[in-house]
């Protein structure tokens, strides 16, 4: 129709729903895509977060990412379409305005100044957590807006390694909430288990890339 490639743009990084990711955040199946990260673009403008689970694309439910996919680059450039999401156990409805994947820029945000929070290191899952310093800042290439907590060891005969978590990790969430002290991970894992939960959804981030990894905490 155009003499050119058009296809739609969503705007977000998703990954597959696993049981075990499911599990930690009590849905019922494993439809669907997860949002790891939501950088600026036509979901972020429609308020989509990450951890939110997409379980429908313009009025037809999505089996998983692949799926999603497809119909998202399949979809008129500009169409204004219904988006169902999971947030925290509730559907929620956002009217994405679709963006062209082949414009879309790849720039990153201006970083913003944060102060610099004492190192505290604490043993959870299996993990040497602490703070970021400067120098794990510059060593990881960690912005200073970015949040969380860097992984500076990881007991080899833990799941977490199991599962693929390394030292120089960053460890954004837990149970979809920012961390920001070793100490809130341990809440985190405290307040799952007094919901009956049998593990824990965690944010992770390596050189940037996200994605979410659920742990035993029995």
């Amino acid at each position: 129709d155009f003499g050119e490639t058009r296809r739609g743009w969503l705007g977000v990084r998703i990954q597959d729903v696993t049981p075990d990711v499911a599990e930690a955040m009590a849905l019922g199946s494993t439809a669907g895509a997860l949002v790891t990260d939501v950088p600026p673009g036509p979901a972020l403008e429609a308020d989509m977060r990450a951890g939110d689970v997409v379980i429908e694309f313009d009025g037809a439910p999505v089996a998983n990412t692949r799926d999603l996919v497809r119909r998202v680059g399949d979809a008129p450039v500009g169409k204004k379409v219904p988006v169902v999401v999971m947030r925290e156990g509730v559907r929620t409805t956002l009217s994405v305005t679709l963006g062209r994947r082949e414009t879309a820029e790849a720039g990153t945000a201006p970083e913003a100044e944060q102060p610099e929070a004492p190192a505290l290191e604490r043993e959870v899952l299996g993990m040497t957590l602490r703070r970021p310093t400067d120098e794990d800042r510059a060593a990881l290439g960690i912005g200073p807006d970015a949040s969380g907590l860097v992984v500076i060891a990881v007991d080899e005969t833990s799941e977490a390694f199991a599962k693929g978590l390394r030292t120089g990790d960053l460890l954004a969430e837990a149970g979809q909430q920012a961390l920001a002290a070793p100490d809130e991970l341990a809440l985190r894992i405290d307040e799952a288990r007094a919901a009956g939960r049998k593990s824990i959804l965690l944010l992770i981030r390596r050189a940037g890339d996200p994605r979410f990894v659920a742990l035993g905490i029995d």
